[in-house]
């Protein structure tokens, strides 16, 4: 593998971590190096080394929206901690350049760059960016959005609209492939529920108080996360084995999916999820319509803002989480299923506000450094 030129930082979420790994899987194409700095734990502690990038844990802290012991913990010790681990790593590796992918995980490296005056081009998957992106964008030489509307966050003279990446293992998944895996029948529709990678108790607990309606309606691949302190998983999957037969046969409950993503997505006629930008990436990317139910709380209310993004270009319907009801969830899937004409133009809409190229985009800005 050549010597790293790009340094990725970032990570904590898939949101955060996949368009890492979009441009890296194209650095890795075109024969430039790349390494990763990230979290212990995070989704890029186990995703980069598997597609064998060089990898870097650091301490990182995160600030919370509550007062709490932990923020002063974490400002005070964790991310000082975390900028000295990156400010060695970065010593070590020396890159040219480094892509920071937002959220708390990227700061120390953000900061630790700075001081070593390595160039940072800092990419926001979100319409409306957190504080740790408001914060780094201070610090970056080029600002790279996914939605021009969110532009006016930073300063104008370093912001580029690259639009959002999409790991390219996405594209091209076999429907036939995802009905064998769940053992579903293929010229049946396919709904595909998830809450991220922790999964989303109200989307779990809706979709199970209303199974088996919705199940009539249609199959259902439901990725729930396993949360011990929820344990939604062995709650749902009780309730799929009470089931008759005929309708258990048709749902498939699972803590996570890995490979088999991609033909899930292809067989999808609905994704019905959280609208984190990860989610509503893959989902515009792919043309997939979705029935978003946003995490409500978030500072800036940022998954409010991307799912209504898409729903305004008509590529989305979007459910407050105050008006989740199993009721509810079932009258608006049964409404979209019932119509494949609407269910394909949401589809073409959301493509539309997707930039395909998004990968090379991000690349020319970073080779703008070598």
């Amino acid at each position: 593998m050549p010597p790293p030129e790009v340094l990725i930082a970032g990570g904590g979420t898939g949101g955060h971590t996949s368009p890492g790994l979009a441009v890296a899987a194209l650095l890795a194409s075109r024969g430039i190096g790349c390494a990763w700095i990230g979290s212990r734990a995070g989704v890029e502690a186990r995703r980069a080394p598997e597609i064998g990038i060089p990898y870097h844990a650091i301490p990182t802290g995160k600030l919370r929206r509550a007062v709490a012991w932990r923020n002063v913990m974490d400002l005070l010790v964790r991310v000082p901690a975390g900028v000295v681990a990156a400010h060695f790593v970065l010593g070590s590796v020396r890159p040219r350049v480094v892509l920071a992918t937002g959220g708390y995980v990227a700061v120390p490296a953000m900061l630790a760059a700075a001081m070593r005056g390595i160039p940072i081009v800092l990419h926001e998957q979100t319409s409306v960016p957190g504080l740790a992106s408001r914060l780094g964008a201070r610090l970056a030489r080029r600002v790279a959005v996914t939605f021009a509307d969110s532009a006016g966050h930073f300063p104008p003279r370093k912001v580029v609209v690259t639009g959002n990446p999409l790991r390219p293992e996405l594209r091209g998944g076999s429907p036939a492939a995802a009905a064998c895996r769940f053992g579903f029948d293929a010229a049946a529709p396919f709904v595909y529920v998830t809450g991220g990678a922790q999964g989303a108790q109200r989307i779990n607990r809706a979709v199970g108080e209303t199974l088996g309606p919705l199940l009539e309606l249609a199959q259902v691949i439901h990725q729930c996360g396993d949360n011990p302190a929820t344990d939604d998983r062995a709650w749902l999957e009780a309730r799929r084995a009470a089931l008759p037969e005929a309708l258990r046969r048709r749902y498939a409950v699972v803590p996570w999916v890995g490979a088999e993503l991609a033909g899930i997505y292809a067989a999808a006629a609905l994704v019905v999820a959280r609208a984190g930008a990860g989610t509503v990436n893959e989902c515009c990317q792919l043309g997939l319509p979705a029935l978003y139910v946003p995490l409500p709380g978030a500072r800036g209310d940022e998954q409010t803002a991307n799912a209504r993004l898409v729903e305004r270009a008509g590529g989305a319907v979007v459910l407050p989480q105050a008006g989740l009801t199993p009721v509810r969830l079932l009258a608006e899937v049964q409404a979209l299923l019932a119509d494949p004409a609407r269910l394909k133009e949401m589809g073409e809409r959301a493509r539309a506000l997707a930039v395909p190229d998004a990968a090379e985009r991000l690349v020319a800005l970073l080779l703008e450094f070598r």
